[in-house]
């Protein structure tokens, strides 16, 4: 399912127009995106919580010439499942 689907079928569950099907999804994943932005965890009792992961500057190898190379620090967002979504898909 992409975001179009998706928001097709949140507006064919909900009742809402289309365009205000759009503005909810938007909406709810501008909402995590600036949760975890801020440092935040976004928990969804029964769905799953999303939270972010920092990763420490690393040295690697540059695949094409062998050369070691710097790997910056960075920070990952990261989803766990809910026992409640667990339990829908299996």
């Amino acid at each position: 399912m992409n975001k179009q689907e998706l928001i097709a079928t949140v507006a064919d569950h909900s009742g809402l127009a289309k365009g205000d099907a759009i503005k909810a999804v938007e909406a709810v994943f501008d909402a995590i995106s600036a949760t975890l932005k801020k440092g935040d965890e976004v928990r969804l009792v029964g769905f799953g919580t999303f939270s972010i992961s920092k990763r420490k500057a690393s040295t690697g190898r540059n695949p094409r010439t062998g050369e070691p190379m710097t790997i910056k620090a960075s920070t990952q967002p990261k989803f766990k499942a809910g026992k409640g979504l667990k339990d829908a898909v299996n």
